[in-house]
C-alpha cells in the first residue's frame, strides 16, 4: 500500500498576520463608525415654524467626522503586505525598448506598491483619495 506524505503545514509570515491584523482593525473600525450612527436616537420632529439649520449642520458635522475617522485610517494602510521583502512578486520589474524610443518599464505602476506604498501614495489613485475625508 503506498504511503502518502501529509502536507506540511508552515508558519503564517508575519508580515501576512500583521496586514490580515490591519485590515481587520480596519473593518472594525468601520463597523463601529456605523453602529454608532445607526444606534443614535432619532431626532424629533421639528415643530412648525422653527429653523432646522442648526440641526442639520449638526449632523452634517457628526457624519463627517464619523467618516473621517473611518476612511481616514484606511487610506494610510500598505497595500503589499510583501513589499520590502525578499518574495515580493511586484518587485520584479519588466523593462522593453524598441528601436530609439525611451525604454518602457513596468516598475512604473508596481514600483509605488514593491516599496510599502498606502492608497494616499499610489500616483493616480493618491489624488482621488483627497477627496475622501480623513
Amino acid at each position: 500500500m503506498p504511503s502518502h506524505a501529509r502536507p506540511r503545514t508552515g508558519r503564517v509570515p508575519r508580515t501576512l498576520l500583521r496586514a490580515g491584523l490591519a485590515v481587520s482593525a480596519a473593518g472594525a473600525a468601520l463597523a463601529a463608525g456605523g453602529a454608532a450612527t445607526a444606534n443614535a436616537a432619532p431626532a424629533p420632529a421639528p415643530a412648525h415654524g422653527t429653523d432646522t439649520g442648526a440641526t442639520a449642520s449638526a449632523l452634517t458635522g457628526a457624519l463627517l467626522h464619523s467618516v473621517a475617522g473611518g476612511v481616514g485610517p484606511v487610506k494610510s494602510l500598505q497595500l503589499d503586505p510583501f513589499a520590502n521583502t525578499a518574495v515580493d512578486p511586484l518587485a520584479n520589474a519588466v523593462a522593453t525598448q524598441v528601436a530609439d524610443f525611451k525604454p518602457l518599464s513596468t516598475t512604473l505602476v508596481t514600483g509605488s506598491l514593491s516599496r510599502g506604498a498606502a492608497l494616499r501614495d499610489v500616483p493616480l489613485v493618491g489624488l482621488t483619495t483627497r477627496v475622501l475625508p480623513g
